[in-house]
């Protein structure tokens, strides 16, 4: 977990930006966050900094309804991630401030400090790569997984690739590509599919055959998805985006709060209104800044997709 700090003034470079406003994020707390507010119990694993934004960020997950058995302190400080903005809301993750990618209190996540109780009777573990840039939190990462094997935890995994995160991106496609091969649900990137060299959804159904589901996100061009034998495709919906953060997010949470609800024999049949109120929970999160605090409510969803004319513009994945 971090804090965004989304620039001001829109169109600029780092450089040029005079000011910055805080939010709370970071993918996986974000889509924590975003299935506590849809109503799904769910607990946090992460590690914060032992310092004023820690206890900022552990106080919004817990008045987000967040469980943090599994939040650990490290005696570092915790991440800020500045983020440069278009006047159309799309955003480039520039740079942690000048501090180097693994100071912070995130790459510090220990692995037997994960607590096993959290696995136990769980339907998912849902988690990104970014924290397997390092060495120790890249450790704890693939414990966590040996846990979801030994208490068959079903894996979603978002890519999710952002290559200032790592100190030598060119490592990276190794280790995201073995993270794939341990999920059982795959969202990611029409531009992450290409940098890994998976060019169509029919080219990871076939490496990666163990996966239940896949969602190929396509920005304004909706996403593609297969479902077990079932596939399509979402155009997307048309909204007033002010900033695009979270969206990914938002939409793996909505993902994860439906098939959470239904045994995996039903997630073929059900797929194609899965992807419809994932599709809408994205797009409703970009008419507000930040990442958590714009994710939608299950009856907001509900509201816009009784009163939606599918539009087909800009998708908000």
């Amino acid at each position: 977990m971090l804090l965004d700090c989304l620039a001001d003034q829109p169109d600029r470079l780092e450089a040029e930006v005079s000011s910055w406003t805080s939010y709370p994020g970071g993918a996986p707390a974000n889509a924590a966050c975003a299935l506590a507010r849809l109503g799904t119990p769910v607990h946090f694993i992460g590690a914060l900094g032992d310092d004023f934004e820690g206890d900022k960020l552990l106080t919004v997950l817990q008045s987000s309804g967040v469980q943090t058995a599994g939040v650990q302190r490290a005696a570092l400080p915790t991440r800020k991630v500045y983020v440069t903005r278009t006047s159309a809301g799309e955003r480039t993750f520039s740079s942690f401030g000048g501090d180097p990618p693994d100071a912070f209190a995130d790459t510090h996540l220990e692995a037997e400090a994960i607590p096993d109780a959290l696995f136990e009777g769980a339907g998912f573990i849902s988690l990104g790569t970014l924290m397997a840039a390092y060495p120790i939190s890249g450790a704890a990462i693939f414990h966590a997984l040996d846990l979801a094997d030994e208490h068959f935890v079903k894996v979603c995994l978002d890519i999710n690739w952002r290559p200032v995160f790592w100190d030598a991106p060119d490592r990276a496609a190794p280790i995201v590509l073995d993270l794939i091969a341990r999920a059982d649900v795959l969202k990611v990137s029409e531009e992450d599919a290409e940098w890994l060299g998976l060019t169509s959804l029919d080219a990871i159904a076939e490496r990666f055959d163990q996966l239940e589901a896949i969602f190929l996100t396509r920005g304004e061009r909706g996403c593609l998805w297969q479902v077990g034998s079932a596939h399509g495709e979402h155009p997307g919906y048309r909204v007033s985006t002010v900033d695009t953060t979270g969206a990914g997010d938002t939409f793996t949470a909505a993902l994860l709060h439906q098939f959470n609800q239904l045994s995996p024999m039903k997630w073929p049949g059900a797929a194609p209104a899965i992807v419809d109120y994932a599709s809408a929970a994205a797009a409703l999160s970009t008419t507000s800044p930040g990442g958590i605090g714009s994710t939608p409510d299950d009856a907001t969803i509900r509201a816009f997709l009784h009163g939606q004319v599918r539009a087909g513009g800009p998708a908000a994945f």
